[in-house]
């Protein structure tokens, strides 16, 4: 006998025995309360679910999960007070079977949700595959998604490496279902693969195949047309050359693309899924967009890479084509074309045996980037070494090729420093036309930038100046056995968007810390840039003198001294400052600036010839200062009266210093004077000689 029930019937008899329970979600707690059918509905017992949703995973796929979790977030971002969705629960025997969901949303006055209630049915008996619209939109929109995050991300390829990674990336096309994703490039009468997906699905034996081939990413190439393959007995009957490499492989399904750029075939993209069954028009439709779009980004970065490879071999065709193997040095030079298309660079470097053990190197970057920037860099090149190799002292060099690009008319201009070694002596004389000042790295890892007197960038009218000077002082300096020269153009350490400075430290913190060896510290260098740097291009320039490291001690830092030129002596009490403030004499500097400054009066004054100034650190700690010049007479203390305007010099040195003297030299004389340093001078530090580089 049926079981009698009241009519009419309560509310809660009729969800139960229409299989339909109710929820109540605390949003803030994370409880939810399911009643007894509602449990019933996703078969749990009562023991199995203790209030949370973790206790529902158990019989919710992944994937049928996600898709709640997005409609329920949409619900509640976008306002709404109701939602509903079709979704497969995991039944205890294996099986699965279709529930729906119905919540009504409460919220605070401000419109912050709290809580949902709702119904949860068994939908089972509901018509055809309820769920199927449902998951038509979510699979579209998944899709598009893919498509449009594919073409974004694609927009910022610049080179073919640049498109397989964004294809090998389980983010991009992942979400396509594909096991493995493959991209074929069109090289003449033959298809390369280039790039390999996910899950080891690659095929290496048919990296190369021609496009007659039975190979469906053939047939795609050849016909302009998609090639789908639906089952692995597909594969099997329409590609038999292929199928041994598919056999093993968890694939059942699949399709080969072509990518099409301005009416021609560039190449091939294969997709391979592990579900059987056909592709919808729909599929087909976005899979076909997305070769397109991946056609597009990959034609873009072929010629970019073309016009780039055209660019750096022009720029390499006028550098040069093989540095000398110098006796007593060793050398290694780097350059790097910037990342610009087509656009090339006026970067350059030289290497010029001059004979008898001297060597001259440069180092130049022309303004701008183009064609115009590349044959100057070239023809500049080509005069300063023709300049050199005559016999010109650097200063003289470095002006003539300024006063010839002048001539050019070009409205261009270019900074470059050159120094020029003498490998038996250690003398280094170098000439900076407003370039970055070289870096020197002594035998012991210590380093400090030298702080070379400048002149104007080559091109550029020179200053109104009295006097012969060329406008370029020479600066010298000792390059001690195992000492290192290193120059470089601005693309080595300047960062885009970042403080000029940051670059420059971290150039000298990889000197200091780097190899010895020219070639793995070039290496290292180098390594700097990365793609921080592929704005501009960059030359790189070491220079060794071999040998083992001298004794320790420091200097000399030299400096010409020209008649009539105005820099002269400020130019030489900078480097005194400078080396005060290196060598542990900072108290002394002007002691030492005064009596430096009368002895390069009396050699200017009483010569004819001008003079040098020198400056080292001896190994007991004394600063030397010595002022050679061509003069014969030597000079002598006299008393000056009171109101004479001369004579006071010596006695000033004679007060200030503590020792003095005059020695007569083959061509004239040298003035020296000592000041005793304080004990850590004796062997300064990294820190130090970066202080005497910046004064």
């Amino acid at each position: 006998m049926a079981e009698k029930v009241d009519w009419p019937a309560r509310p809660d008899l009729s969800l139960a025995l229409n299989r339909m329970g109710t929820f109540d979600w605390d949003l803030d707690s994370g409880q939810m309360h399911l009643d007894p059918t509602a449990l019933e509905v996703m078969e749990l017992r009562p023991d199995e679910y203790n209030g949370t949703l973790l206790a529902l995973r158990k019989r919710i796929p992944p994937d049928e999960s996600a898709r709640m979790d997005a409609r329920v977030a949409q619900a509640l971002k976008g306002g709404r007070d109701h939602y509903g969705a079709y979704f497969r629960i995991r039944r205890r025997d294996g099986s699965s079977r279709w529930t729906h969901i119905q919540g009504h949303i409460l919220r605070h006055s401000n419109g912050r949700p709290y809580r949902i209630i709702g119904v949860l049915r068994d939908a089972s008996l509901d018509p055809r595959d309820p769920g199927l619209p449902g998951r038509q939109d979510e699979g579209r929109r998944r899709m598009t998604g893919v498509v449009e995050r594919t073409t974004a991300i694609l927009a910022h390829a610049r080179t073919v490496n640049d498109v397989t990674d964004v294809l090998k990336d389980p983010e991009a096309l992942g979400h396509l279902g594909a096991v493995s994703v493959m991209l074929g490039i069109v090289d003449g009468g033959r298809i390369h693969l280039v790039a390999e997906g996910q899950l080891g699905s690659y095929v290496p034996e048919i990296e190369y195949t021609r496009i007659d081939a039975a190979f469906p990413m053939s047939k795609a190439v050849r016909t302009l047309q998609p090639v789908f393959l639906r089952s692995r007995e597909e594969f099997q009957e329409r590609y038999p050359l292929l199928w041994p490499y598919i056999e093993p492989l968890s694939v059942r399904s699949g399709v080969y693309l072509p990518l099409i750029a301005q009416g021609r075939p560039i190449g091939a993209l294969g997709l391979l899924y592990s579900r059987d069954g056909d592709f919808t028009a729909e599929e087909r439709n976005v899979l076909v967009a997305l070769g397109s779009g991946i056609a597009q980004s990959l034609q873009r970065a072929m010629l970019f890479e073309q016009e780039h490879d055209l660019a750096e071999g022009l720029q390499r065709a006028m550098l040069p084509r093989r540095i000398p193997e110098v006796p007593g040095a060793r050398i290694a030079v780097r350059y790097r074309a910037a990342r610009m298309g087509r656009d090339i660079g006026g970067d350059w470097y030289d290497v010029i045996p001059i004979g008898e053990g001297r060597i001259g190197v440069m180092i130049g970057d022309v303004e701008g980037h183009d064609t115009d920037a590349a044959a100057l860099m070239g023809q500049l090149r080509i005069v300063l070494r023709a300049y050199v190799t005559e016999g010109h002292t650097p200063g003289t060099a470095m002006s003539r090729a300024s006063a010839f690009l002048r001539e050019l008319e070009t409205d261009r201009f270019a900074t470059c420093t050159y120094a020029e070694a003498d490998l038996n002596t250690g003398r280094l004389q170098l000439v900076r036309a407003g370039h970055l000042d070289p870096v020197v790295r002594r035998g012991d890892g210590s380093c400090h930038r030298v702080a070379v007197a400048g002149g104007l960038p080559l091109g550029l009218p020179p200053r109104e100046r009295s006097g012969t000077g060329s406008g370029y002082p020479v600066t010298t300096l000792e390059l001690h056995p195992g000492d290192t020269l290193l120059l470089c153009t601005d693309g080595l350490v300047e960062r885009r968007g970042a403080d000029p400075d940051v670059g420059m430290r971290e150039f000298m913190e990889a000197v200091r810390d780097g190899p010895t060896d020219v070639e793995e510290l070039a290496d290292v260098l180098c390594d700097l840039v990365g793609d921080a740097g592929g704005g501009d291009d960059m030359a790189l320039l070491l220079l060794r003198r071999r040998g083992s490291p001298a004794p320790r001690g420091s200097g000399p830092l030299r400096q010409h001294l020209a008649p009539g030129d105005p820099e002269g002596p400020a130019t030489a009490r900078h480097l005194v400052r400078a080396a005060a403030a290196a060598w542990g004499a900072g108290e002394r500097a002007d002691e030492m600036e005064l009596a430096a400054d009368e002895l390069i009066t009396n050699a200017l004054v009483h010569t004819d010839g001008g003079g040098e100034i020198s400056l080292r650190l001896t190994p007991e700690g004394r600063i030397r200062i010595e002022i050679e010049d061509t003069s014969s007479a030597l000079p002598r203390r006299r008393e000056a009266g009171d109101w004479a305007v001369s004579g006071r010099g010596l006695m000033l040195v004679d007060r200030l210093a503590d020792a003095w003297g005059v020695e007569a030299r083959g061509s004239g004389k040298c003035v020296w004077c000592e000041f005793l340093a304080t004990s850590a001078a004796a062997t300064p530090g990294p820190a130090a000689q970066t202080a005497a580089a910046n004064g």
